[in-house]
């Protein structure tokens, strides 16, 4: 049940509409639209998380709908992390790669540079993505990659897709890919290809 303090209205006419009322602040949800007067929010599915306060419409909300607008209801953009493993100190493909899966319309995650396999596997779940897109520059992936695919599987988030990006001998590309990475690109990539492959292969968890 929601506090009196947190909902306001719930109605469905047609397409959902979600009136909440946060601490005297409201916010619209309806169809695509999103309207915030002021706290923050993430909107997962049919999750609102508002100012740390976890505030979820329940799924049946939606059984009344047509299943083609349930659907839309519940889509979410593609969450994807940027991460650079290791010593490589060189970010400036990451970033590039960051900013056209941002105008591609993914919500990006970048983790900065020399992360730990650990620290990466860490936020991606804390993020909550669907996939890693993991850049190496140091010659050190034939131990980096394979690594953060062990952590995922470790922690029970082996769905997260991992593909990667750098320089890499034909030989350890097949060894890569047999480990689990997804597809690797390498220079002379264009960005309409890399976001082409995660638009096709990479979906919402």
């Amino acid at each position: 049940m929601f506090s009196d303090r947190f909902l306001a209205n719930i109605e469905i006419r047609g397409f959902i509409k979600v009136e909440l009322r946060v601490a005297g602040y409201g916010l619209q949800v309806a169809g695509y639209g999103l309207q915030v007067t002021s706290y923050g929010l993430r909107v997962a599915g049919y999750e609102l998380r508002v100012a740390g306060y976890g505030l979820r419409v329940a799924s049946n909300l939606t059984d009344e709908l047509e299943p083609g607008r349930r659907a839309m209801v519940d889509k979410r953009k593609v969450r994807v992390m940027v991460a650079k493993p290791g010593l490589d100190g060189h970010d400036r493909g990451a970033r590039i790669i960051a900013r056209a899966y941002r105008d591609a319309g993914f919500e990006v995650v970048y983790t900065g540079l020399h992360q730990t396999p650990e620290e990466i596997v860490e936020a991606a779940i804390q993020e909550d993505v669907d996939m890693i897109g993991l850049s190496s520059l140091a010659g050190a992936h034939k131990y980096l990659f394979p690594r953060v695919l062990e952590l995922l599987r470790e922690k029970g988030a082996e769905d997260i897709v991992v593909c990667g990006g750098g320089i890499f001998p034909d030989e350890d590309i097949e060894m890569l890919k047999k480990a689990g990475i997804k597809e690797l690109f390498t220079p002379g990539s264009s960005l309409e290809e890399i976001v082409r492959w995660v638009d096709k292969n990479v979906k919402p968890r």
